[in-house]
């Protein structure tokens, strides 16, 4: 355990960003697992909602923007091929 102010204080905000960055990564894959599971109507209904996740996680620095940019394409590949 840290014995200096300083080094107690980074333990504590790296476990509160931790945290944030686990949830944000947590809401992103579940938005995107809905996505894929759902019917050809319901895919076609959450598309914007799940790109905006997609953008959000982006934004916060969650993910890489190719990933981002990878992510978008395959769903979209996918919702295309199912109508």
């Amino acid at each position: 355990m840290a014995n200096i102010k300083s080094a107690e204080k980074r333990i504590r905000q790296t476990a509160k960003r931790h945290a944030r960055n686990q949830a944000a990564t947590t809401h992103l894959r579940t938005a995107v697992k809905k996505h894929r599971a759902g019917d050809a109507t319901a895919r076609a209904k959450a598309l914007p909602a799940t790109y905006s996740e997609i953008d959000l996680a982006l934004k916060k620095g969650i993910i890489h923007k190719n990933a981002a940019a990878r992510y978008k394409s395959r769903l979209a590949r996918h919702a295309a091929a199912a109508k």
